[in-house]
């Protein structure tokens, strides 16, 4: 079953000015990255690369947290716990030269443009879904001042 992230918050999973993912070490200690993010309406998308701790963590524990929220308003925040129910290289650059295009505000393509693109060469992404089973939504800004 997934939980529903309100529409007051939805800013603040498809493409939040911060996004923290945790995900769970093999000693079972927490790993945070900070990551971009976006949500598809059902699922939140990270996208990642083969072989980095955070996909290695997710591939043998799904299950993670990501924080999201706007560092203009603190006290504004979702904060949603899942299951990563998808790992695919299908679709995972094109994904990562959509949502660097959104981040940055202008069509770009994440090699060449975010990053040398000589990593492509060494890079995969992969691309993550994940689907919401809990989430806290708070916003305790003053009446009037949220965005």
């Amino acid at each position: 079953m997934s939980a529903r992230i309100p529409a007051s918050h939805l800013d603040l999973v498809d493409c939040p000015p911060v996004a923290a993912l945790s995900t769970v070490m093999p000693n079972g200690d927490p790993q945070t990255s900070v990551v971009w993010c976006d949500f598809d309406g059902t699922h939140v998308r990270v996208n990642t690369m083969r072989g980095f701790q955070k996909e290695r963590n997710m591939r043998r524990n799904p299950r993670v947290t990501l924080l999201c929220y706007d560092p203009r308003q603190p006290l504004r925040f979702v904060e949603v716990r899942g299951t990563v129910v998808e790992m695919t290289e299908a679709g995972a650059a094109r994904h990562l030269d959509a949502i660097s295009s959104r981040y940055l505000g202008r069509p770009v393509r994440y090699f060449g443009d975010v990053i040398p693109a000589r990593f492509a060469g060494t890079e995969v992404p992969v691309l993550c879904r994940i689907l919401p089973s809990h989430v806290v939504a708070l916003d305790a800004t003053p009446a009037g001042t949220a965005g």
